[in-house]
């Protein structure tokens, strides 16, 4: 069986039929037998000879090879034969056997890596590195003992559904690399898919939309090419265990044998295990994920219909803020990490001792605390509900239910107690907020209604200096009947941390046009995230400035009668953090009234804006219920 022989004989490269050698590499979708030619690429790899074109004007007919093959028709006598399929193809095997044998070998040992690669990925990219990807995947030594058994068509079938899955497997892996390291958390197949949009929206706002543009498409192709090339290669390698049964019968057990001796005896490889189940561990993992997110659904809405003040009198909410104007604030992204980091901390340290001593001379004091957030790195508004429902809202499902429940958050307080005007300014909403009717907030500034001319600074519609002057013009320094009850977000914290805005003079600030050059000599922002050190130092000086824009807007504008709490929604992404950082975020409570914060000494916070690093931590979803309780409210719980 030399190369170059039996042509036209053997292998049937006759023209008249697409089942023949020149349907060359088509492993799976010539229907001939293993044993025959019809993936002539694989069939170099075993010594025998791929036949060359037949171009005479009556083809030899196909032999079925004992698979029940109807043999090719013949053409008739003085018509040109149909071509056959990849004739050159087929025409440079036979020319070149030595080459087409190579290419073949190469195909299929570049099948082999690509699969193994997909079995042992590790699914967080801290765990990335050489070591995981010298293992032996048990999966793998399953899947070919069972393609051993079976059939030709159902081993095709299989083979091309489990490269689908296995494909499938690979993509959310990289979903939970992603999610774990802006997020801190896995991705969760049956709530998540809705953030990806908001991705989208993210880097179109840092990147612009022809790049983010580019970006969405290549990721498109890329997965489509994963799938495509992981579905051939599991196929192609099914073709090579049956062609060499005997042989790949051999390995299999070796190899299972290998694998469970490392198992059991915990062989290791550079410190990681030499036997792999990780497509099975991760199979696994997203199984139980989606089973206790169904369950936690349900478990939940029974938990949100329970609430310690929701039968509470209006006389009875806060009675000791009564005459106050409140105002809760959140900082994007103000994290432990700015305080305590060895990078971030120095900048942000000194500007927290600065405006603590600032607001002492004019007559303010602080008291401030730690409290563990529900987010990380993201999805600001679970940090939000979180805060002011007083219930553990972790997720989207969470947030759901809870925005579709009574439950009476912090905000809703104020005005279900007659005593105050609510306020909402959102410069981050940019479009419908149903949520305004779970928070009882009688109107809602958003990004559109704050007169804003001035650049974006990437994510952030404008910077919270002007947010906050246009909170002073429409709402705080307006006169009222009643003592007002504002929620302010501010948003020039937020991620990537380039361009960041800077302070300027109070008056100056116009309709912020005057940040049309600060923006333009600002960083760009994938200059800032393509920098882990840079991403540090810039997120560092971002909430360097949005603390000084707010506190120097209560030194400015408040009054005796002003209560500020602000504090930070979660920590930033772990690029930024660590990968082993705490959700930690610092509170504060701000107030010229004395009276204000001995209602709250108990509570064991430290004075000023910095936590001590032993300040008490609590969990967020904790605070309602004690500065409720603080300032003299009277449970009345209310039950489903």
């Amino acid at each position: 069986m030399g190369a170059g022989t039996g042509t036209g004989t053997r292998t049937g490269a006759g023209t008249g039929t697409d089942a023949s050698t020149a349907d060359a590499g088509a492993d799976a979708s010539t229907g001939s037998a293993d044993a025959s030619a019809a993936d002539a690429s694989a069939d170099t790899s075993t010594g025998t000879s791929i036949g060359t074109a037949d171009t005479r004007t009556v083809p030899t007919p196909a032999p079925d090879g004992g698979t029940g093959e109807k043999a090719a028709p013949q053409a008739t006598p003085g018509t040109p034969a149909k071509p056959p399929r990849f004739a050159r193809l087929t025409r440079w095997q036979a020319e070149h056997p030595q080459g087409a044998r190579a290419l073949s070998r190469t195909i299929t040992v570049l099948a082999a890596i690509l699969v193994v690669c997909t079995l042992v990925m590790p699914a967080t990219i801290v765990d990335l590195g050489p070591a995981r990807f010298f293992r032996l995947p048990g999966e793998a030594i399953v899947g070919a003992a069972i393609l051993l058994a079976l059939p030709r068509k159902p081993r095709v079938v299989l083979a091309a559904v489990s490269g689908v899955a296995l494909a499938a497997l690979t993509v959310l892996n990289w979903l939970d690399m992603g999610f774990k390291q802006y997020l801190g958390r896995t991705f969760n197949l049956v709530l998540d898919w809705s953030l990806l949009g908001d991705a989208q929206s993210y880097l179109e706002d840092s990147l612009g939309r022809t790049a983010t543009l580019a970006a969405t498409a290549g990721l498109i192709v890329l997965v489509l090419l994963l799938f495509a090339s992981v579905a051939y290669a599991v196929v192609r390698l099914s073709n090579v265990l049956a062609r060499h049964s005997a042989a790949a019968t051999r390995g299999t057990l070796i190899a299972g044998v290998v694998w469970i001796t490392c198992s059991s005896f915990g062989v290791q490889l550079a410190g990681v295990p030499l036997a792999a189940d990780s497509a099975a561990v991760t199979l696994q993992s997203q199984t139980e994920r989606v089973s206790d997110t169904l369950k936690d659904e349900a478990e939940f809405q029974k938990v949100a219909k329970v609430d310690a003040f929701g039968a509470t009198p209006p006389a009875q909410l806060v009675p000791d803020l009564r005459g106050k104007d409140m105002i809760f604030t959140f900082i994007e992204s103000y994290g432990r990490s700015a305080i305590e980091d060895p990078i971030m901390a120095p900048g942000v340290d000194k500007t927290l001792a600065v405006r603590t001593e600032a607001l002492k001379k004019a007559g303010y004091h602080a008291k401030s605390g730690w409290l563990t957030s529900a987010t990380y790195g993201g999805s600001s508004w679970l940090g939000h509900s979180t805060t002011l429902s007083g219930l553990w809202v972790s997720n989207q499902q969470r947030y759901r239910t809870v925005m579709a429940s009574d439950h009476l958050s912090l905000t809703k307080v104020f005005k279900k107690s007659g005593a105050w005007d609510t306020v909402g300014v959102m410069p981050g909403v940019q479009k419908g907020w149903p949520e305004q009717s779970f928070f009882g907030l009688d109107k809602v500034y958003n990004a559109f209604e704050l007169g804003y001319k001035g650049p974006k600074f990437s994510w952030s519609t404008m910077p919270d200096q002007y947010t906050l002057e246009q909170f002073q013009r429409r709402v705080h320094g307006k006169k009222h009947d009643k003592p007002v009850m504002s929620e302010v977000i501010l948003t020039s914290s937020h991620q990537p941390w380039g361009p960041i805005p800077k302070m300027v003079g109070w008056d100056e600030l116009g309709d912020g046009s005057i940040f049309k050059g600060i923006e333009a000599a600002g960083n760009k922002p994938a200059d800032v995230i393509a920098d882990t050190t840079k991403s540090r130092q810039e997120y560092g000086k971002s909430i360097q400035y949005s603390v000084t824009a707010l506190t120097e807007w209560l030194e400015r504008y408040g009054s005796k009668d002003t209560v500020l709490v602000f504090l930070g929604d979660h920590q930033p992404i772990a690029r930024v953090s660590g990968n082993h950082a705490s959700r930690d975020v610092p509170i504060s409570i701000v107030a010229k009234d004395p009276k204000v914060l001995d209602k709250i000494s108990a509570w064991g916070w430290s004075d000023g804006l910095r936590p001590a690093h032993d300040a008490p931590v609590w969990k967020m979803n904790l605070f309602r219920d004690r500065f409720l309780t603080a300032y003299g409210s009277t449970p009345h719980p209310k039950k489903g």
